[in-house]
């Protein structure tokens, strides 16, 4: 059990970042009765004073001043443009936050006995899919034990692999070969227990069977099996490798949490048979087949990119896809000249590849952590009554605490607030699918899905991959067709944020591109729903707009108040009262995380820094709407381990200092003193922000590495010039066969033409299918 792998280097703890380990509480505090009457006075008065604002300021600035030309007019329309989608932006955080908090009143964990007794005789198997590309050996170990220790009657944990199969660098080859061996690993570790508790649950059903009572003898076995149970995690605990603030949560919260349910376990059932207590024979077999499931997960490694009949679009979504594509099928494998196919056969006993259909999916990211019942709480809720138009279910996910790193801990401060307005968009029917974990109906999924054929293969789509927040965009679809999405109100998964600045750009500028894209398919939901008759609340319509569209108006609108010199007179006491109770609720929010109160001006600075990455995400989603190209996102390169920023997104925000500090100096000449208190404020969090989070040495070296990365060029072996002569092809008889003599000839050439050092340039070009 013992953790071979190659660990991450431990990243140096820097000054002001978290020290505690200790994750927050499960179940959510209970709020209390003041505080949602505080929320419900905070959405009051942001709406107050937004009308205040118009009716008292602007309509008087009109009214006194409405001869002074059409660039006053301007002004004003567009500053009330601004500051109305940001107050918006802002109400509904609130309203969000609002619904979050009587979610949290009105929930009720479910008994445990009451789960056992539910999944006694339940037949609804799920698979967890885990997709990964490029991931630490570590990282993917500690997710795949973490699926693999869920409790649940009948679970398979699939990895999908989506490297290239055959590495040429040796490095990699190793460490691909170490991914592709963790699934075995722990089905190897997991042998002893489930060969132990299989057979005990053999005796104790011939033991019980025919209505036979339950001895104190039995009890006592019992109690020692969740004992060893108990004692063999926490040996695999002692056995781990403890490098960073994750391998803590893993040790601790999965391995550690869950040998210490099970210990508890033991010593109630020790408790009971020294009281002389009887349980009955459901219970006792309940409690042994919870070890049962335990330790009884089937595990498999699938690697698409060896089928060449699979799609290889380089996206999480199409990993997802070619593998649920395949699910209830059977397969034989066929050599081909590109590389193996898949053909579906009817007949299983001759197949060689059989990927049995599941009732519920679980897509899980190949960073993060799921806690014990995870999958046994989410299913039971699905299965009820009133949820039987759910399609996905999640608890989104939790940031690991104790960031070695300002930036890591301020995005995790981020992740922990979006939890929260995600379970409050739960209460009004508008959350999304959150990507990084999930509970699946898999007939939800056909639904949605799209059939394709490219080269002569069908292509499933399921989960939509043409931006690259397919979550959200299958979200939507889902809701066409009269599904609905919930989250549990629990924080059962966790899942690891950037920790370094270069690394944060890629996950941003990720999120905010796409959501204009989606924003039509949400107008034709609207549409669909109405004619069925199931027409959209306009909460849910308000703040699915809002959780899509507001990085764009909100990157623009801040860059209009940091650009354009407005009037004075524009400016207004009502404005700062629109935005306190969303400042003053964000604080307390950041507090309920365990963080401090200050955090909020640390998000402020944080979020100006990252405005050209929040604008250059809007930007590539436009080029696409312009272009029907999908948006490929590059891969940074790592400096000592981390991740190097692009120059444009680390001179920026030094650029915004600057304009602020002449801003402040030009207001302040001009006797402006609401635009300069407003740049002093940007200017010195911005400052902040680039020390704190960037490091001004950091942003030398990333520029250097940017700069002379574009400056050398690789150079590249001269083509020795040799006279004209026809080029001879070698006869590829199965490219023949299996594409056709046009085909094969331009595979052939292009082929050719890569290892023929004696034909010309020109002659190189003339090839059939070779262009420059």
């Amino acid at each position: 059990m013992t953790n071979n792998s190659t660990p991450t280097p431990t990243r140096k703890r820097q000054w002001g970042a978290e020290r505690s380990t200790e994750p927050l509480p499960i179940v959510h505090e209970r709020p209390s009765d003041a505080k949602i009457v505080w929320g419900r006075l905070a959405i009051l008065a942001t709406i107050l004073a937004w009308f205040g604002y118009i009716i008292y300021t602007v309509m008087r600035q009109f009214l006194n001043n409405g001869s002074e030309g059409f660039r006053f007019t301007t002004e004003a329309i567009s500053y009330v443009v601004v500051l109305t989608f940001l107050t918006f932006s802002a109400l509904m955080y609130l309203v969000a936050r609002q619904g979050a908090l009587q979610r949290f009143r009105a929930h009720v964990r479910v008994p445990r006995a009451e789960l056992d007794a539910h999944f006694t005789d339940h037949d609804g198997d799920i698979t967890v899919l885990v997709p990964s590309y490029s991931e630490e050996p570590a990282v993917i170990r500690a997710t795949l034990w973490s699926a693999a220790l869920q409790e649940y009657p009948s679970m398979r944990v699939v990895l999908l692999l989506d490297d290239p199969p055959f590495p040429s660098d040796p490095e990699v080859a190793a460490r691909l070969e170490i991914s592709r061996s963790i699934t075995a690993d722990i089905v190897d570790a997991l042998a002893e227990p489930r060969s132990r508790f299989g057979d005990r649950l053999v005796l104790t059903q011939r033991l019980l069977e025919d209505g036979g009572s339950v001895s104190e003898t039995t009890v006592r076995e019992l109690a020692a099996d969740y004992q060893w149970a108990a004692q063999w995690l926490r040996q695999m605990a002692s056995d781990e490798v403890v490098d960073d603030h994750v391998d803590t949560f893993f040790v601790e919260q999965v391995l550690g949490g869950l040998a210490d349910d099970l210990a508890v376990t033991a010593v109630a059932l020790n408790t009971a048979a020294d009281q002389t207590e009887s349980i009955t024979a459901e219970r006792a077999l309940e409690l042994q087949r919870r070890l049962v499931w335990l330790f009884s997960a089937e595990m498999e490694t699938f690697e698409r990119k060896k089928y060449a009949s699979l799609s290889h679009e380089a996206n999480k979504a199409m990993n997802l896809n070619a593998y649920i594509g395949l699910m209830g099928g059977s397969y034989i494998r066929e050599a081909g000249p590109d590389g193996t196919i898949l053909r579906p056969v009817e007949d299983g006993a001759d197949a060689d590849l059989v990927v049995p259909d599941s009732t519920y999916l679980l897509t899980l990211d190949a960073d993060s952590l799921l806690l014990r019942d995870y999958c046994l709480r989410l299913v039971y809720f699905l299965e009820q009554p009133d949820n039987a138009r759910v399609a996905v279910t999640q608890t989104p996910y939790s940031s690991f605490r104790g960031a070695p790193t300002r930036i890591e801990r301020l995005a995790g401060a981020s992740t922990d607030i979006q939890h929260i307005l995600h379970q409050g968009m739960s209460h009004y029917g508008a959350t999304f699918w959150v990507g990084a974990n999930a509970v699946i109906r898999k007939v939800a999924l056909e639904d949605i899905v799209e059939v394709e054929h490219v080269g002569g293969f069908e292509v499933r789509r399921y989960v939509q991959d043409r931006t690259v927040i397919e979550d959200t965009e299958s979200s939507i679809d889902l809701g066409t067709h009269g599904w609905t999405l919930a989250n549990y109100p629990e924080r059962l998964s966790y899942s690891a944020t950037p920790p370094d600045f270069g690394s944060l750009i890629v996950q941003r500028r990720r999120w905010a591109n796409g959501g204009l894209l989606i924003l039509p398919k949400l107008w034709r939901q609207m549409r669909e729903r109405k004619r069925t008759g199931q027409p959209l609340a306009l909460l849910e319509v308000l703040l699915r707009v809002n959780y899509m569209a507001s990085i764009t108006w909100a990157s623009f609108g801040l860059v209009f108040l940091l650009v354009y010199p407005y009037d004075s007179r524009l400016l207004s006491p009502v404005v700062i009262l629109a935005a306190l109770p969303y400042f003053i609720a964000m604080a307390s929010d950041l507090r309920y995380c365990g963080y401090r109160y200050s955090d909020i001006l640390r998000i402020y600075g944080f979020n100006l820094v990252l405005l050209p990455v929040n604008l250059a995400g809007v930007l590539k989603s436009i080029e696409q709407s312009i272009t029907s190209k999908k948006i490929p996102f590059a891969r940074t390169p790592k400096i000592k381990n981390r991740t190097a920023s692009p120059s444009l997104y680390v001179i920026t925000p030094f650029i915004i200092v600057a304009f602020s500090a002449l801003t402040l100096w030009r207001d302040f000449s001009a006797g402006n003193w609401g635009n300069a208190a407003f740049a002093a404020f940007n200017g010195i969090l911005a400052s902040w922000a680039i020390i704190a989070n960037i490091g001004v040495w950091n942003s030398i070296v990333d520029v250097y590495v940017n700069v002379t990365q574009w400056l050398f060029v690789e150079k590249k072996p001269a083509v020795v010039a040799a006279p004209a002569k026809p080029v001879t092809l070698p006869l590829d008889w199965q490219s023949v066969l299996y594409h056709g003599s046009l085909e094969a000839q331009e595979k052939i050439s292009l082929d050719s033409a890569e290892f023929n050092t004696d034909a010309r340039p020109d002659e190189l070009l003339a090839l059939p299918g070779a262009t420059r």
